[in-house]
């Protein structure tokens, strides 16, 4: 048996939102949010098929109306629309993650428990079963998991190397039964990577997931790491980011070559209700062809515009405004999941 998990920009088969409605935390800004995922929604159909989950008839009626019929004749590709009834939005976290297994695609269903039991998470925690019920994977089989693991925490480059941080996969708050080794003997065994890279290091402020690595650092094509700095010395952030930084040298891929790393500038501190928000360059999302970009409106932005373009050549860098998003602490990598092309598998 052969095992391999796919970097994220393998061609796609399809994006996967959730989409936000009244009994999300979104309810306060309900009108912006579900405008926002619908200019998300039509980008994204630009360059791949797009599948959303809503929680009911009406919402699929609506979105059909608003998405699906504002297509143009022949548009090369499709937004399929899926009823499961969800606590919230983000489809990272609680969405499949996909595996090749001797070449067949294999949707892995980890458990997902709200960042610890932070948060109501029994109806998004149902929603992949309930997707592969109503055939809207391409995949043809689902193994469901017993570990708690969320989508943000791990990355991939393609190449059996395993980004991710003690501080989320090691928390008491999702397995804790298991202990290091254990939980690195799973990660192997269901996904085929055999080098686990362990970050101590980097945390942002505000954020729920207990450090993420996807709004951290993040592999990308051409043995590159591309991680959110912070060079402000009177920052909060900057002594961890800075220690991460030094770690992140350290780190080499299963050919023993180091990465070379790409740092991004940190956006000025944005608060709300005296709360700092997880405001990270690095939530970045690959598609076919291009890189959606989160930005907040700050100085800052163009830099981390500059960077993208000069570090990923080959992918177009479309910035999208995610100022909204982080006011539930979360960006844009957070409330999408990619599905790879299964006509591509290596």
């Amino acid at each position: 048996m052969t095992l391999h998990l796919p970097a994220e920009w393998h061609p796609q088969h399809a994006i996967q939102v959730t989409w936000p409605h009244e009994n999300t935390d979104w309810n306060w800004i309900l009108d912006e949010i579900q405008a926002f995922y619908l200019n998300l929604a039509k980008l994204i159909l630009n360059h791949e098929n797009l599948i959303v989950c809503v929680p009911d008839q009406a919402y699929k009626t609506a979105l059909q109306q608003s998405i699906i019929e504002s297509l143009p004749k022949n548009h090369p590709f499709t937004c399929e629309i899926f009823i499961s009834p969800s606590n919230d939005t983000w489809a990272r976290d609680h969405g499949p993650i996909t595996v090749f297994n001797d070449g067949q695609a294999q949707l892995l269903d980890f458990q997902f428990n709200g960042w610890g039991d932070k948060f109501e998470s029994q109806l998004d925690n149902q929603i992949t079963q309930n997707l592969f019920s109503q055939h809207a994977y391409p995949a043809k089989n689902i193994s469901k998991q017993a570990l708690v693991l969320e989508g943000g925490s791990i990355e991939s480059d393609g190449f059996a190397t395993l980004l991710t941080t003690e501080k989320c996969l090691l928390n008491n708050n999702r397995n804790p039964e298991l202990n290091k080794q254990e939980i690195e003997s799973i990660l192997k065994s269901t996904m085929g990577v055999e080098n686990i890279l362990w970050l101590k290091h980097g945390d942002l402020e505000g954020d729920d997931t207990d450090a993420h690595i996807d709004t951290l650092a993040r592999i990308t094509p051409n043995n590159q790491i591309i991680f959110q700095g912070c060079n402000n010395t009177q920052d909060s952030h900057f002594n961890e980011l800075a220690a991460m930084k030094e770690e992140l040298a350290s780190l080499k891929n299963t050919q023993g070559q180091p990465f070379k790393l790409i740092e991004l500038p940190m956006p000025q501190a944005i608060f709300e209700d005296g709360q700092r928000l997880p405001a990270t360059y690095a939530n970045f999302l690959f598609i076919n062809g291009a890189v959606l970009l989160p930005t907040y409106n700050v100085p800052q932005d163009k830099h981390a515009i500059d960077i993208m373009c000069a570090a990923l050549p080959d992918f177009k860098i479309i910035p999208v405004d995610c100022s909204l998003l982080i006011r539930q602490y979360g960006s844009l990598h957070c409330i999408t999941m990619q599905i790879p092309d299964l006509s591509d598998s290596l």
